[in-house]
């Protein structure tokens, strides 16, 4: 692996904004944008248009978080989380150890040392106005790859200059790591100077759909401020955590205050929405045949059509039914339809049957999860009339879903394509930030700062996202809390792990949460199989381990330590930069 200052990217494949982001392929053939010259390219605003789109293609989508390195491994991955039955992951388990290299490092400043080209050549530009925007989408840009590096290793060198390789003078060559405090700092800097020169979503012109906007760097800062609010306010960093926290609930109020955004709830999906939501395309994708304008839920999102630009991964065939075994843990989290936790709910039927415990629940745990007896359709046996009759039936992947005894019992549906498409042709946008994610950080980060929220501020988000496709569930409130012996943390946090499941974000928020230390070191369990319809159908799995409560224990053994809530430089790295200090405990 090179080291950062030798990430050099060799080729840029830039597109134009109304192919590449709004689909389309088509490639313009620049230099290598490291070895570009004042005197052959940044000459007009087009040049530094061109040269931004690059940046686009270093936001999330399913490749990344899915697929990355063929382990489904990357670091924000709900694979290493506690919601996933993967045995044997070794960052969930902390067993993992220190890496000779790390292409997440090393990509990262390779992003970054692109993006400071053209902020470095912006400041010598003759008509600066007529690049801010593009300025302003690098500035975004450097804070999600700083912030991408923060929630890996914590304090990292802040690199500001597009160094050469040859540059061995200069200061930040070989730079030590800023502190965390300097590089939350420096990310937040650079989204104020985003926001600044962005336009609102209701501004951008049809050709540049998919662009950075003002609310989509608002909604970043939020989910950064909260993010470090609450990493400092879980390590006894009160005043700090209260500017952090103060910082996340301005920024997220002002997304849902400019009125430029709205959950995707359309009725004629009905309870369905949030299902078809993850699945929308242009082409039939859902009953009610409704497109992607129809969805003003993504306020960032890395954009797909089948036509002219897919992700080019499997992405219903690796996420679907006994491929993507789901926790008990993640099970467990979905609320009784009466708003309550099965533990505390008359409603909540137990665990006799293979479908007893999906009854009176969140209705996102029957559209999220898979339910034993019950048709599901997928790209390679795909709906044919949409409304459920015999033909569709009998043209369904599975007909009347079974569960396999080689997983945990608990299986994945979302994500998963249900229209007449080929594998690797799914052509649904990947959300990089959602409106959903700025509700729930708002509510989440007014708690956190004031220690209660009102139910006038839940009510204008984490219940719009609970009531989105639960419309008869209780809202939650500081009634049905005092009332059912309820904490207002713990509900705010089953409302984000729900929703936000399998989108990047259980497992640093297990880290930020300092939780991840009692959380992970837990067995990892699977269906309740002793004393239930489980055991009869399973007889094979009578020398399973099973918890005291009858469970399937997948993996025991796990343990956490203290050190694992960074991840380790790598050793060449470390070798290369005699500076850069190790992260304490590696």
């Amino acid at each position: 692996m090179k080291p950062i200052i030798q990430g050099i990217r060799f080729a840029i494949f830039t597109t134009c904004m109304a192919l590449a982001l709004s689909g389309c392929n088509k490639m313009l053939n620049l230099n290598p944008i490291g070895q570009l010259s004042s005197a052959g390219y940044w000459s007009s605003a087009n040049d530094f248009q061109l040269a931004a789109n690059e940046f686009y293609t270093y936001e999330m989508t399913y490749s990344k978080l899915f697929f990355d390195g063929g382990s489904y491994n990357n670091p924000h991955s709900d694979y290493r989380s506690d919601l996933t039955a993967t045995r044997g992951n070794v960052f969930s388990n902390g067993s993992n150890a220190v890496p000779n290299t790390d292409g997440n490092y090393s990509t990262d400043y390779s992003n970054i040392r692109t993006i400071n080209t053209l902020l470095t050549e912006s400041y010598s530009y003759s008509a600066p106005s007529t690049i801010a925007e593009y300025v302003a989408e690098a500035h975004f840009f450097r804070a999600y790859e700083y912030f991408d590096l923060l929630q890996m290793y914590g304090g990292v060198p802040l690199i500001t200059l597009p160094l050469q390789p040859s540059s061995d003078s200069s200061s930040q060559l070989f730079a030590p790591q800023a502190s965390r405090d300097a590089v939350v700092n420096f990310i937040i800097a650079d989204l104020d100077s985003a926001i600044a020169n962005l336009p609102l979503a209701s501004a951008l012109p049809s050709t540049s759909l998919g662009r950075i906007t003002k609310g989509a760097a608002q909604a970043f800062l939020g989910r950064v401020t909260l993010y470090e609010g609450t990493w400092q306010e879980f390590r006894g960093n009160t005043s700090l955590a209260n500017t952090y926290l103060t910082m996340a609930v301005a920024s997220s109020d002002s997304v849902i205050a400019s009125a430029q955004y709205q959950l995707f709830q359309p009725a004629a999906l009905g309870d369905s929405a949030q299902k078809y939501m993850f699945i929308l395309e242009n082409e039939q994708s859902n009953p009610a045949n409704l497109g992607k304008s129809a969805n003003n839920e993504y306020i960032l999102a890395n954009r797909y059509d089948q036509a002219t630009r897919v992700p080019s991964v499997n992405i219903t065939k690796t996420m679907l039914a006994n491929v993507f075994p789901l926790s008990r843990t993640m099970a467990n989290m979905y609320l009784c339809s009466d708003g309550l936790p099965t533990t505390t709910s008359p409603l909540f039927q137990g665990y006799s049957t293979m479908t007893s415990e999906y009854e009176n629940r969140d209705n996102r745990m029957r559209y999220n999860m898979m339910i034993s007896g019950q048709p599901y359709w997928s790209n390679a046996k795909y709906h044919i009339e949409w409304n459920w009759s015999a033909t569709d039936l009998a043209n369904a992947d599975f007909t009347s879903f079974n569960p396999t005894n080689t997983t945990s019992g608990y299986n994945n549906q979302k994500w998963c394509s249900e229209r007449d498409v080929p594998d690797y042709q799914e052509s649904y946008d990947y959300p990089v930030i959602r409106y959903a994610e700025v509700l729930l950080n708002y509510a989440e980060a007014v708690f956190e700062l004031n220690g209660q929220i009102t139910d006038a501020q839940l009510n204008i988000s984490l219940n719009l996202v609970r009531q989105r496709v639960n419309p008869t569930m209780p809202a939650l409130s500081n009634e049905l809390l005092a009332a059912d012996n309820l904490d207002m943390r713990t509900e705010i946090r089953r409302e984000r792990t729900v929703e936000l499941y399998t989108e990047g974000f259980r497992t640093d928020d297990l880290k930020r949460w300092k939780t991840a230390e009692t959380q992970l070191p837990m067995d990892l369990l699977g269906i309740q199989w002793q004393g239930t319809q489980f055991q009869t159908t399973w007889p094979a799995l009578s020398s399973q381990p099973l918890d005291p409560n009858g469970c399937l224990i997948l993996e025991s053994g796990r343990t956490w330590a203290q050190k694992n809530y960074l991840l380790p430089f790598p050793t060449q790295q470390l070798e290369l930069n005699p500076r850069l200090v190790q992260n304490t405990g590696w």
